[in-house]
């Protein structure tokens, strides 16, 4: 058996995964899911805490953390605290040492990529984000819906603003699941990011950029794979 935590993007909610908990579950894994702290002075060490916290005590078996989008800055901080068999990033940002998540967006080139792949799409390059377009896009109306009912959520200033305190990737075992319509994290961008900064392919699945809520059984069966 597997322990699975699951690790929220930018949202900080748990809830992101509550499609997927289930999926791992009956696969046979223990699942462990955290809420990221709201708390304006929360920052890259109060959210590594909150993710220790939540693993609790070792079971005996394979640990592997499942980072979303932003928690790419977060996983492998918790891998330096943890002992962890794994860590699968989901349409990640992969941080460079010393970078901050603000600053990440300029660094890899982001926008233009974002724009270049909404042309691809007969889409509007110039077009401002929108959450259910660039989002929500291929997630089911019943689950956007409740997505809506949630309540406001989000990272802290601080986590965008501090450097990523590690001078190397840490040396565990890394997968990177991509999402081949993700319009946000396009995927030649990220085949572009995940090969300069970890040295690894990406592995591609259908969907975008909230792959555990548009496809939750088809997310758990790469995560298992």
């Amino acid at each position: 058996m597997t322990r699975y935590v699951l690790i929220p993007g930018a949202d900080g909610r748990a809830w992101y995964w509550h499609l997927v908990v289930p999926e791992l579950g009956a696969r046979g894994h223990d699942v462990v899911t955290v809420d990221l702290p709201q708390d304006e002075s929360a920052g890259l060490a109060e959210y590594t805490d909150a993710v220790v916290r939540a693993i609790g005590a070792p079971t005996g078996g394979e640990l592997v953390l499942v980072a979303q989008s932003l928690a790419g800055f977060i996983a492998p901080l918790v891998c330096e605290r943890v002992p962890v068999d794994g860590l699968i990033l989901v349409n990640p940002m992969v941080p460079a040492p010393g970078e901050s998540a603000g600053d990440w967006w300029a660094n890899t080139g982001q926008a233009k990529a974002r724009a270049a792949f909404a042309v691809q799409e007969g889409r509007n390059p110039n077009a401002a984000f929108d959450v259910l377009t660039d989002f929500f896009h291929d997630v089911p109306q019943e689950v956007t819906v409740e997505a809506m009912t949630q309540g406001e959520a989000g990272p802290t200033v601080a986590v965008f603003t501090q450097p990523w305190p590690l001078g190397t990737w840490p040396d565990v075992p890394t997968r990177c699941i991509q999402g081949r319509e993700d319009r946000f994290f396009p995927l030649d961008f990220q085949r572009r990011i995940a090969g300069e900064r970890l040295g690894i392919a990406v592995e591609e699945m259908p969907g975008g950029h909230l792959l555990a809520l548009s496809r939750p059984a088809e997310l758990a069966d790469l995560i298992c794979r």
